[in-house]
């Protein structure tokens, strides 16, 4: 089976200069935890995903090892409207693993479990046209097996 076959073509995407606000508001009425991010001409240039939203709110190890006593984990709640206020140029992930069509969805697959992420874009040269999660992967093979079966 190849990324091609499984593929979702209809991709919701950010650009650099979108609010982290915005792109929140399309993770959660979609219920999807990630988006590829594309310039003017589509290609893609980095992920953001709810992980670099909340990651965003935590401060940097070495100001942990600065304060004195326990992190204010009420305090960091609290600074999630700072990170809503952000572009995702500023918190996007730009080293992005990427398929191509013709790939086999096994090696995909493999190359989510390596890189730890649910979601790859799927690209023509630097071009999004579509993208895979596990979900996606885990649906065509039992779908496959029921078939067989």
């Amino acid at each position: 089976m190849k990324v091609k076959d499984i593929m979702n073509t209809n991709v919701k995407t950010a650009q650099v200069d979108t609010p982290v606000r915005g792109v929140v508001e399309v993770m959660f009425f979609n219920r999807i935890s990630g988006l590829p991010v594309i310039d003017a001409d589509s290609n893609v240039v980095g992920v953001v995903s709810e992980k670099d939203v909340l990651r965003k709110m935590f401060p940097d190890i070495a100001e942990v090892a600065k304060e004195e006593g326990v992190p204010d984990f009420e305090r960091m709640e609290k600074d999630y409207a700072d990170a809503l206020s952000l572009k995702v140029g500023d918190i996007m992930s730009r080293v992005v693993a990427s398929a191509t069509p013709e790939m086999p969805v096994m090696k995909a697959v493999s190359m989510m479990c390596v890189q730890k992420i649910r979601r790859i874009p799927v690209v023509d040269g630097k071009k999004l046209v579509g993208i895979i999660s596990l979900g996606d992967v885990h649906k065509a093979i039992f779908s496959n097996s029921l078939k067989v079966a």
